[in-house]
Parts: C-alpha cells; structure tokens; sequence
C-alpha cells in the first residue's frame, strides 16, 4: 500500500524534495540548486527548464533503491506569485518573473492613478504594489508585446510544476489572493480590475484549493522523473504558507520570521481580516488566514554580499567565518546601518524605488561590520513587521523562525536582541517541502488531521534576548527607520538612471 506523501519546493536557489510518512517520520530528502538572474537593477528571473531539471533530479534521489509506487500522492510548493507565460503548447515563452522583480514601476504608478485604490483593497485586500501581477503583465504587453501576442496561459512556479507533472492547468486559490486581480471574498476574477490590467480570466486555469487533487502524474513525467505514473498531484501551496504550517502556525497570534532568500513574515489569525500595509493568504488549514509580509531582500542579500562584494564561493565554512567575525562587533555594529532594499521593497513601505544603502562606513569599519550590519538590517525589517501588528492591537503569542539562516546562532540572537522576544527556531526541517508534502497527503487522507504535522517539528533551539542588546538596538532601529524616511525623496531619481542605462 501506497505510504509516502512528496513534497516538492521551487525555492529562489533551489529545488528540494521530502517524503514523509504518518506518524511523522521524514523519509528522505533531495536537493538541486539553481541561479536567480538579475540582468538589469531591480529585475528578478528564473528559468522555468531550470526548475524542472531540478524537479527530475530531486526525484530521482528521493526514489533511488524505493518503488515509486510507494508514494501516495504528490504537492508541489513554490514562490509567489512568480509569473510564467506559456504558449498553446504549453512551453514558456521568456524566463519567470519572480515576485521580488521589482521592473514595473511605471505600470505600478499608472494603476495608482487608474484604479479607485479603495475598492481594489476592500475586493482584493490589498492596494496596487510590486507584489501584484498586473503591473508586470502590461509590462510584458508593453516592452515584449510578440511574447505577450503569444501567451496562452499564465501559471505560478509551483503551478507549472504541477502542470509538468500531470498535464493539467490549475492556479492555487494564493496565488490568485496574491496577483491582485481577485476578490478575496467572493473567490472570482474581478472583471473591473482584469480590464483596467488589459487581462481577460480565459488566461488564467481553474482556481484550485491546497488539498484538491488536480491530476495524475503523466506516463512522459514518469519516463523522466522515475515516479509512477497515475500517483495524484494536488494543487499544491504557496511556499510561505506551507512552511508556516510545517513550522506550527496554527492558533491565532502565533508569528513566524523566515530567514530565506526573501525575508517572510506571516501572522495566524482565525478570522479573515485585511491590513493596508501587509499581504492576506488563506491558510492551508480551513478556516485559518496568515497576515504576511514579504521582504525583497533576506539571505539573497547575504548571498550577494559573500558572492559579489567579497568574491568568495558562499559555501557552509565561509559563512561559519564570517558569523566568527560578525560576532566579534558589539550590537548594531559600531554605528554602520544597512538599508536591505536592494530589489526595491514590499511590505511594509511598498518602495519598488527604495535602494540598498550602506550608511555610516567608517575606515575603522571591516567586513564582519558589515555582515553583521546586512544580518542586523534584516531583523529591523521583521522588527518594522511587527510594530505595524502592535499598532492594529493583535497579540504576539509566540514568535518561530525557520528557514536556512537560523542555522546561524549570531543571526538568531540577533533577532531576539533585536525584537526583545524569545525565538524559537527550527533550522533543520524542510520547511515549505514538508508542509506540502503533508497537504498533499491530507488531501488523499494519508492524514486525517491537520494537528498530525506536529509530529514532524525537528529540534527547537531557543535564543532569549538580552536587554541591554536589545536598547541598543532600539536606538539602532530608529536610525533604520529615519534613513529610509529621510532618502526616500532621492530613490526615484537613481531609479531613472538605472532605467535609461537599461533602455539604451
């Protein structure tokens, strides 16, 4: 009898696989990177055929010495909403566009203006941003209209995933709730908003929930990939979403920072409730919301900083080396601030101008100042997350961390310095691949209740704050905020330069 659930994530810098069985028992897993492409300031792409080697190579680590007709049932995960235009014949027409790609700041303006704001927020639940879809599909109408004359279809990263794998066309309900174009409430395409976007609902698949199984692994998915071919395939979660689950966010006030390539932030909630500054999602649980927000910049700074500035491989001892050197500098890192909005901004500022700034450099000032100051700068925008929650009254129940950056002991203790609040972390579970792993097998009744993915919560570590850390930080965060403030006029203008290199 069939026993295991797979779960495949499409991560920013790679793709990664789990299979788990009932009673919490995590089998196995599998990982296969790939690169982010950024050919111009503020663009963020993927190619889609990346993906999918990544997807065949992860299951056939996953399968070696198993039957695949042991797996029940497949879920895929993935970033969104990640854009990937398709032809009638199902093939990719130009690379994904990745939710971080922040190139459409003309169309986003434009939409501003177009739209009645108010009514997009109370149908959609949030007002015109970078996040949104529309904007960069007029992009796409506007710079490559012969792609765009050829787009057949519109799928997200796990979407098309999904599609590979069975063939068949289907959209998850959050990426829907993310693309701005549908009405949270009544769960259709709003009309009003397609138009003003030049968009019409025949380009967008059936809108699926997590758990509804959308087709069958193909006899040619099989032929490359080594599964069965019949295994279900369900719709599948948004990354964010899956990973809070796998992380425990199940009662209200319960938090969950993400030290990923992207900087996550979501809030449980048992009732669905809107925030202007923030992003809304249906939790994989029936019943259950997630405030979030969504940084542009987390670990991809990092990455960049290790890659780029200082030329080294990134590699698990060079980041051991530089955590060593980090935490030989005291606490907001003798005055130098960093700004993390190297892809623009999401939440909560929604700055597709905003830029990444290293300020206060002084010649006293070395490379573990300024990891420790893109560590730190990271935290202040969890931090910025959080004081927006206080504000509107909701509770901090307790505060989790997941992702590959809280391997880190510095960066967790600096998150609980930071936000003064106890963090516990899970740095070694799967994150996004387990939570849709479970999904799919909740969906196929592997599971019966959604309370069973507590058995698979790894070890917990616990970083409590110190307090004279954390007044240090205040002060530091307060310089955060007040720098954005104060160069937030100046932006535009760098990003007028940067647009004018890239068109000539």
């Amino acid at each position: 009898m069939a026993r295991f659930a797979l779960g495949i994530d499409i991560g920013t810098s790679g793709v990664k696989g789990v299979l788990i069985e009932p009673g919490g028992a995590q089998v196995a897993e599998a990982y296969a990177p790939h690169d982010l492409h950024s050919p111009y300031p503020g663009w963020s792409e993927e190619d889609p055929a990346d993906w999918w080697r990544g997807v065949i190579s992860v299951c056939q680590q996953l399968l070696t010495g198993r039957d695949p007709r042991d797996i029940a049932v497949i879920g895929c995960s993935g970033m969104v909403p990640a854009l990937v235009l398709l032809d009638e014949d199902g093939n990719p027409l130009r690379p994904a566009i990745l939710q971080n790609d922040a190139r459409a700041v003309e169309e986003i303006e434009w939409l501003r203006q177009n739209l009645n704001q108010e009514q997009l927020f109370a149908r959609t639940g949030g007002y015109t941003n970078q996040q949104h879809v529309g904007p960069r599909l007029m992009w796409i109408q506007r710079h490559e209209p012969d792609v765009w004359h050829h787009t057949h279809r519109i799928l997200g990263s796990y979407d098309y995933i999904a599609y590979r794998l069975s063939g068949a066309w289907s959209l998850e309900i959050n990426w829907a709730v993310e693309s701005g174009l549908f009405d949270i409430y009544k769960r259709i395409w709003d009309e009003t908003f397609l138009k003003t976007s030049n968009l019409h609902e025949g380009l967008f698949p059936p809108v699926k929930f997590p758990t509804e199984i959308v087709g069958e692994v193909t006899r040619e998915a099989a032929e490359a990939t080594g599964l069965a071919p019949g295994t279900p395939v369900v719709a599948g979660s948004a990354d964010h979403v899956a990973s809070a689950l796998a992380a425990g966010l199940r009662e209200h006030g319960d938090l969950l920072i993400k030290f990923g390539a992207a900087g996550d932030i979501l809030y449980c909630m048992d009732r669905l409730e809107t925030h202007p500054r923030l992003y809304i999602d249906y939790h994989d649980i029936p019943e259950r919301y997630l405030l979030n927000g969504c940084m542009a910049a987390s670990g991809s700074l990092v990455k960049w900083f290790v890659t780029q500035v200082l030329g080294e491989e990134g590699g698990s001892a060079t980041y051991r080396r530089l955590d060593e050197e980090a935490a030989a500098v005291p606490p907001a890192s003798d005055g130098l601030i960093v700004l993390p909005y190297f892809l623009g901004e999401k939440t909560p500022i929604f700055d597709p101008e905003a830029r990444g700034i290293f300020f206060g450099l002084t010649l006293s000032h070395g490379r573990g100042h300024m990891f420790r100051a893109i560590l730190e700068a990271v935290i202040y925008g969890f931090q910025h997350h959080l004081e927006i929650l206080r504000e509107r009254g909701y509770p901090i129940r307790r505060v989790l961390a997941t992702d590959g950056g809280v391997r880190s002991e510095l960066w967790r203790q600096i998150a609980a310095d930071a936000l003064g609040l106890p963090i516990e972390a899970h740095p070694g579970h799967p994150g996004s691949a387990l939570g849709v792993a479970f999904v799919a097998g909740m969906g196929v009744g592997l599971f019966r209740d959604w309370a069973e993915i507590e058995a698979f919560a790894g070890p917990a570590y616990w970083n409590e704050p110190d307090p004279e850390a954390h007044e240090r930080y205040q002060e530091a965060y307060r310089l955060y905020r007040d720098l954005y403030e104060t160069l937030k006029p100046l932006f535009p203008r760098a990003g007028r330069l940067s647009r004018s290199a890239a068109a000539s």
